[in-house]
């Protein structure tokens, strides 16, 4: 099924933003598209506001952050927020957000905070339309526009599209077998990211006798903020260890310690992560292992995005 991740549609190119420009993003234009289909809203656009428009920023009115147009003195808080539940029928679809950072509406973090009597502004406001896409899909993969530049974030929220997507193609209702499969082959993947918050997951869905809709929504949130946390070059030397075990049986002296190399390589940062891994699934190909071929982490999106060669 197609994954299905929503972006400010500028972003794409459009020419929606309140100068009529845009800011494409060549990842998700060039390369992203390649392997999900974009669901483009703009909430300026959205709630009825023309192109080229009068700015918006955001104030803090007796501490409570409103969305203004300083032109005019237009207050559409409301109706950027009134947005997101208007687009529930394609937010419900999607497994991911790319929004375009800065914006008053779509900007994730250090959105500018203005003082209205003084005209003083702080970065520290989160836009109006995300504030409620967060309480609507506390779960769904977010991420800006400028942050995926950086290649460790823009490979966590790759990631975590297509684990949210797997999460969201489970038959329902759920099953807890499901679930457990589910959560299993994420094991090296949380390892990675979070292992104390893999074990409690893992312990709560063991003790849960039926998966109802509470119990779903704390476990997927449990997990996505999990894989949120940055991985560690010491957690996935850890895993890579651990999966180098399974080869212990199979593999000559020599083969044994080239593969020991690399992976301390990679640990103290001479070869990238791609490097040893490389090399643990030429030996999975050669000795096939049912457990390791149903890991995420070996292969946890398509290869041609090129995420991992520069981590």
């Amino acid at each position: 099924m197609t994954i299905k991740v929503g972006i400010s549609a500028c972003l794409l190119g459009d020419e929606v933003r309140f100068d009529g420009g845009h800011k494409r993003s060549a990842f998700c234009a060039d390369e992203l598209i390649r392997h999900v289909e974009f669901v483009k809203l703009c909430p300026e656009v959205g709630i009825g506001m023309p192109v080229p428009r009068p700015t918006i920023r955001l104030e803090n009115h007796a501490g409570e952050v409103r969305a203004v147009v300083p032109k005019t003195g237009a207050d559409v808080t409301e109706q950027l927020s009134q947005f997101a539940d208007k687009a529930q029928p394609h937010l419900r679809q999607l497994s991911g957000y790319v929004l375009c950072a800065k914006s008053p509406s779509c900007g994730m973090e250090r959105v500018k905070l203005y003082d209205p009597a003084t005209g003083y502004a702080k970065k520290e406001a989160q836009g109006i339309f995300v504030r409620r896409l967060r309480e609507l899909h506390p779960a769904l993969p977010l991420e800006e526009d400028g942050r995926l530049n950086d290649a460790p974030l823009r490979e966590n929220f790759v990631m975590r599209v297509f684990v949210y997507h797997a999460w969201q193609q489970l038959p329902r209702p759920l099953k807890k077998a499901d679930v457990l499969a589910f959560h299993t082959e994420l094991k090296l993947l949380l390892l990675a990211h979070n292992q104390q918050q893999y074990r409690a997951l893992g312990r709560q869905l063991a003790d849960q006798q039926q998966l109802n809709d509470s119990f779903a929504k704390q476990y997927i949130e449990g997990i996505m903020a999990a894989l949120g946390q940055p991985a560690t070059r010491a957690n996935h030397t850890n895993v890579l260890q651990h999966i180098q075990g399974y080869f212990s049986d199979h593999l000559n002296k020599d083969q044994k310690a080239e593969l020991s190399t690399l992976i301390m390589d990679y640990h103290d940062g001479v070869q990238p992560l791609l490097a040893p891994l490389t090399l643990l699934r030429h030996y999975l190909r050669e000795f096939p292992n049912d457990y390791l071929q149903g890991q995420r982490y070996l292969n946890p999106y398509p290869a041609d995005l090129k995420l991992r060669y520069a981590l």
